[in-house]
């Protein structure tokens, strides 16, 4: 086990969050593809690159066995609401950091959740002896920038006319990064 189950309470909603069960693949396939389809703020589009139950089965035995990875998820009243991920490299001169990501149901925007993750998974990078997260984040998604800025996170760079929006138009992706 990296890290400890944590809970908190939320607008009169019990949330939980803790590391990845293969129990919960099922699930996770399922969320991640509503996920997908309720925002452009991601990379796919609904029915793209889609991961089965068994692939995420197999995704969260290998981050338990990685000290350089860790895969969380997020409960509500015990149903799941959102995950996030931190994945490393074994390659020596990108070995101090871990680049983030994460995902959680809209109807449970609001909530906190995104803040908890992200809370709990920089507690288990300086745990860790990772120096940095990183991070991309489309430049229209406002309150993800904020929370990031709030929890130390600061642009590094833009990567410009990076995503093809429903609209017809191209928008930037944001780098962030936190040092600790």
């Amino acid at each position: 086990m990296k890290m400890e189950s944590r809970q908190y309470e939320r607008g009169g909603k019990s949330i939980t969050v803790r590391e990845a069960d293969p129990a919960d693949a099922g699930m996770l396939s399922e969320i991640r593809l509503q996920i997908d389809g309720e925002t452009e703020n991601l990379d796919r589009e609904q029915g793209e690159a889609v991961i089965d139950p068994a692939g995420f089965e197999q995704l969260i035995k290998e981050d338990a066995a990685n000290n350089k990875n860790l895969f969380l998820v997020a409960l509500v009243d015990g149903r799941l609401a959102g995950f996030s991920r931190c994945e490393g490299t074994s390659l020596k001169r990108l070995s101090h950091q871990v680049e983030f990501g994460i995902g959680v149901l809209q109807e449970y925007w609001g909530v906190g959740i995104g803040n908890q993750l992200l809370a709990a998974s920089i507690h288990w990078a300086e745990a860790s002896g990772i120096r940095k997260i990183t991070l991309k984040v489309l430049e229209t998604n406002n309150k993800a920038i904020t929370l990031y800025q709030k929890l130390g996170f600061e642009e590094e760079g833009l990567l410009k006319n990076d995503k093809l929006l429903s609209d017809g138009k191209y928008y930037h992706t944001v780098i962030m990064g936190r040092w600790s």
